[in-house]
């Protein structure tokens, strides 16, 4: 078990600056979970495959962010807020360069879950290293700064999306992450060095992790396919919504 030291909340310009650190981090992962929206047509036609296709950078994104969202406890334990907040962004960043590479569609899906697991604990960790930058009286200060930076980021991602998408081209949309990234994960990892939480190693419940990803990616799976599927009237819905049940 390692020992953390307490920590107080920052002052003054570093507070400022790392509110800023961790909100780019925080729009650049929203912001994903709507960018590609708009730019499916040009990415399926791009890779060769129909626009339902394509919807699988949606979906695939999805179901990995739901399922990774539930582990953050446990990984935080066992490495620590700051060290896994940075490992997931630096991640985040590196799926985001794979996106923009990928030559065929099960490429891209398989980078996209990546993506999605990775940002998972982002969010949470994002809100609890802002609280800790604060003082406890200014607290609702980093919850609106963090409230604002949710709220906006997904309105914001299909419209750069689609501008994006018609003045350069569709792997823009993931390479934009890139620099975003890398000055959130050097401003994070200057702000927060020696603010790390203390670590406890704790096994891992297997079969209950199992059951978990099996019930959160089937009712992922289900919401996000039920329409393209004529919902229960499909028996993969069916199924789908079975497995979620038990």
């Amino acid at each position: 078990m390692a020992q953390a030291a307490v920590v107080k909340p920052l002052e003054g310009g570093a507070r400022v600056a790392a509110s800023l650190a961790v909100g780019l981090a925080t729009f650049m992962n929203v912001l994903d979970t709507s960018i590609a929206n708009v730019s499916i047509p040009a990415i399926a036609g791009d890779l060769g495959v129909s626009p339902n296709q394509g919807t699988w950078i949606i979906t695939s994104f999805a179901v990995a962010n739901a399922i990774s969202v539930p582990l953050t406890g446990w990984l935080t334990e066992r490495f620590g807020q700051v060290r896994l907040f940075l490992a997931t962004t630096a991640l985040f960043v590196i799926a985001s360069l794979l996106c923009g590479l990928a030559v065929s569609m099960p490429m891209l899906v398989f980078f996209r879950i990546v993506q999605g697991a990775v940002a998972g604990p982002m969010i949470p960790l994002s809100q609890t290293l802002l609280l800790s930058t604060y003082p406890r009286e200014k607290a609702g200060i980093a919850l609106a700064t963090f409230s604002l930076t949710i709220l906006v980021a997904p309105v914001v991602g299909p419209v750069l999306g689609g501008w994006i998408t018609d003045n350069f081209s569709w792997p823009w949309i993931f390479f934009i992450n890139v620099p975003v990234g890398a000055v959130a994960l050097v401003m994070t990892a200057s702000l927060y060095r020696g603010r790390e939480t203390e670590r406890v190693k704790k096994p891992i419940d297997v079969v209950g992790l199992a059951l978990l990803v099996l019930w959160v990616g089937a009712l992922q799976l289900m919401l996000d396919k039920g329409k393209d599927l004529d919902w229960f009237a499909s028996p993969q819905i069916v199924a789908l919504a079975v497995a979620a049940a038990l």
